[in-house]
């Protein structure tokens, strides 16, 4: 059962998915995007990032890039190969910082990832309309401030939240008009017994008009073991159709 448990966690795993939302703007035709969170003490496989190559616009890193331990060459070697799939935009989570997170960040910027720390960055179409792409610093060590990163957009037709804790669906409100929010963090409860763990699987949840996705993060926690709650990384397509809605999932396995 260990063993079948540590082979669960060595995983690699890509979920192909669209999302549909009825505010999108069409001028951008469609966004691609590549979502990883949580990677901890994993190297990113060759052949992950070679069938992703082509396929994504951008990369979103949810945060806990790395945990106590883990020696800084091997976050620049994950940020060299997402480089190869697009632009990077990053946010902290809680294990990041574990360790000298000032050298973290520094490595980051010098490797040209756009850090968002209680900030947002704004994409604009050919037509003239805009995408808002707003990141939070980490909530559990009290570091994260909403308000700063939606002070920060502008009139964006459309607005995608990234928090490494899912958490922040409670500060929500209607009126900051976020449309996808993109966290991780849980690990799914990175051990189920009989469908239980200490959270929930990862997954697509819906509410008042928004979307919210929680995935079970790419690396482990504490012990480098699955059950029930395998790993994954995330291809999302956003396309402009009914609000709120996804297409089925095509899972690719490595």
């Amino acid at each position: 059962m260990v063993f079948y448990m540590w082979r669960t966690a060595k995983q690699d795993r890509l979920l192909i998915q669209d999302l549909y939302f009825s505010n999108f703007p069409e001028g951008f035709g469609e966004i691609r995007i590549f979502f990883i969170s949580d990677l901890h003490r994993r190297i990113i496989s060759d052949r992950l990032i070679e069938d992703v190559v082509g396929k994504a616009d951008l990369v979103i890193i949810g945060g806990d890039i790395r945990e106590s331990g883990v020696p800084l060459e091997r976050v620049e070697k994950n940020i060299l190969k997402l480089k190869e799939i697009g632009p990077i935009y990053f946010v902290w989570g809680n294990n990041d910082y574990e360790g000298d997170f000032h050298e973290l960040d520094a490595s980051l910027l010098n490797l040209g990832v756009k850090i968002l720390d209680n900030t947002s960055v704004s994409f604009e179409s050919e037509s003239g309309e805009k995408v808002a792409l707003l990141g939070i610093d980490d909530i559990s060590v009290e570091r994260d401030r909403l308000d700063l990163a939606l002070s920060d957009c502008g009139d964006e037709h459309f607005r995608i939240l990234i928090s490494h804790n899912p958490l922040v669906k409670e500060q929500l409100k209607s009126e900051n008009r976020i449309s996808l929010v993109l966290s991780g963090h849980t690990h799914g409860g990175q051990i189920r017994i009989f469908g239980f763990g200490p959270y929930r699987l990862g997954g697509i949840r819906n509410e008042t008009e928004c979307m919210y996705i929680t995935s079970n993060g790419y690396g482990t926690s504490t012990v480098p073991l699955r059950l029930e709650a395998k790993p994954e990384t995330h291809l999302f397509t956003l396309k402009k159709g009914k609000s709120t809605e996804y297409g089925e999932v095509l899972e690719k396995i490595y």
